[in-house]
């Protein structure tokens, strides 16, 4: 059942998390572009849709953790301390400012201002993908 769980977190992180990332990071330039409203437009609606279908990951990596039991390593609490900080990111900062950008209302969110925060989105993700491979004190990790 473990191994099950796990590939399902995995599954779910790359085909959650990903599509989030790149989509988050090509609004900037599109929503500045002439005439790239609808591709904006399109990307904010990939964010906002796989963000409601991410909340699989953390479903996922907690009944894995649970499994293997693990729930209380610090490398996973680190890491779910991570996580809940980059779902903050997107769902109170990224995807409010994408909308507002969308509206026309430049004076509240700046493309550079979202950029900066969808870059520690990602930097926040990456670093729980570190912790997941190198799973500091594990005995599988190196």
């Amino acid at each position: 059942m473990t191994k099950l769980m796990l590939s399902l977190h995995v599954l779910a992180s790359i085909l959650t998390i990903g599509p989030i990332t790149v989509a988050a990071s090509m609004f900037p330039r599109f929503v500045t572009s002439e005439g790239s409203a609808g591709g904006a437009a399109l990307l904010h609606r990939i964010c906002r849709g796989y963000t409601v279908v991410g909340i699989a990951v953390p479903v996922f990596g907690l009944a894995t953790g649970a499994h293997m039991g693990v729930l209380g390593d610090a490398w996973l609490i680190a890491s779910i301390i991570l996580t809940t900080a980059a779902a903050a990111l997107l769902v109170v900062v990224i995807l409010p400012g994408q909308r507002r950008l969308l509206d026309g209302d430049s004076t509240a969110t700046s493309p550079i201002r979202l950029t900066m925060t969808t870059g520690m989105f990602n930097l926040l993700w990456a670093t729980v993908v570190v912790l997941m491979i190198i799973r500091p004190g594990s005995t599988t990790g190196t």
